[in-house]
């Protein structure tokens, strides 16, 4: 079986896609498998030690136990949040395409599975007349779609999976994310739902799992018990479907 190489987004900002892309890392990771991840492009950086701490990045590099520098694993970083694109208009250094395809070269030459996040969504702009999904068709990376459980989802879902196929990428699977943990109509239909509407496979929910940001922020390295909580909480995913 080739090793997957997956391009993570999501149907918008804020949809837990860091969340359930460390799950997947640490599940790669406990299983032996030796993932690599890269954040080409993370906004809204914190300041620290006289840099900027690309807080996404750092929680998918400790998933996934990836003893790489942080540099390498997020090369572009921008304190503004906003569109990398936008942010390197005010911050200098926009994301140079051509370097990213060459790191996503680079990794998928060697064994073990590769996860690359994006920023936002597919059509987030990324540097002068690029966006998000070039980095995904320039990798031959597959798309793993992160949206949220409740109300709104639908229309986004849709319209990523639409975006995605117009582009021409492969849309490996969709992970509905419970930001909440509240029951409603919405959350106990979406899952149906975007089966019924969506020309891709939904490879299951992910559960509300309380203060799941706060243990990302001290590290879920692949022996924690954050880590062993994504690990749990994505039994129900079938990321087998991606391999």
């Amino acid at each position: 079986m080739n090793d997957p190489a997956i391009f993570l987004t999501g149907t918008g900002t804020g949809v837990g896609k860091t969340v359930v892309g460390c799950a997947l890392a640490s599940l790669w990771a406990a299983a032996g498998r030796g993932p690599r991840v890269l954040k080409p492009a993370e906004s809204g950086c914190a300041a620290r030690e006289g840099g900027l701490h690309p807080r996404d990045a750092w929680a998918l590099k400790a998933a996934a136990g990836d003893g790489r520098p942080l540099d390498e694993i997020c090369p572009y970083r921008y304190g503004n949040p906003m569109a990398p694109a936008h942010a390197a208009e005010e911050e200098g250094g926009p994301p140079d395409i051509e370097r990213i395809a060459e790191m996503i070269a680079a990794l998928r030459s060697r064994p073990g599975p590769l996860l690359v996040e994006g920023a936002g969504g597919l059509l987030v702009p990324l540097g002068p007349g690029t966006r998000m999904h070039d980095i995904a068709a320039r990798g031959g990376l597959a798309l793993l779609i992160v949206a949220p459980l409740g109300l709104g989802s639908l229309n986004d879902t849709q319209l990523t999976v639409r975006a995605a196929q117009a582009e021409g990428l492969s849309v490996a699977g969709i992970v509905l994310n419970d930001r909440t943990g509240e029951d409603s109509p919405a959350a106990r239909r979406n899952p149906a739902a975007i089966g019924e509407l969506c020309d891709a496979r939904l490879l299951g929910v992910f559960p509300y799992l309380p203060g799941i940001n706060a243990d990302l922020e001290r590290g879920a390295a692949p022996e924690s018990r954050a880590a062993a909580r994504l690990r749990e909480a994505a039994r129900g995913i079938d990321f087998t479907a991606i391999g």
